[in-house]
């Protein structure tokens, strides 16, 4: 399912455009710009990503009633937490991505280098 396609899903059952839902369904998938595959979900589509939607986009939404009459308020983490469920069937948590991950060595430091201060602040022209 792409974002459009929430964004119809999430006008369908709280009312409003497509357009007031979009911004929030294209963040979640946005981890697509940096993993073509299945794999970008492990971004946002958990239940820490639900909670960032919420800190980027605020706690609530203001849509137009269905009736024309008015507006109301819709959750951001309502329509994410909808977002993720669409796509998987669960909302999982970061842990759940994570936890049939290998530690590699470089993960703890085991590759660290150490650099001189006015080599970082430089670019690497000192």
């Amino acid at each position: 399912m792409n974002s459009y396609h929430h964004a119809v899903s999430a006008a369908r059952k709280w009312g409003g455009s497509p357009e007031d839902y979009i911004e929030i369904e294209e963040f979640i998938d946005s981890s697509k710009e940096i993993i073509g595959d299945v794999r970008h979900r492990s971004m946002y589509h958990h239940t820490a990503g639900v909670w960032l939607c919420q800190r980027v986009f605020g706690r609530t939404i203001t849509v137009p009633k269905s009736s024309g009459h008015g507006t109301v308020e819709i959750p951001v983490r309502l329509i994410a937490e909808r977002h993720v469920i669409e796509d998987l069937g669960w909302l999982p948590s970061p842990a759940d991505y994570i936890s049939g991950m290998p530690i590699k060595p470089w993960m703890s430091g085991a590759q660290r280098k150490e650099l001189p201060l006015s080599h970082l602040l430089q670019g690497g022209s000192a």
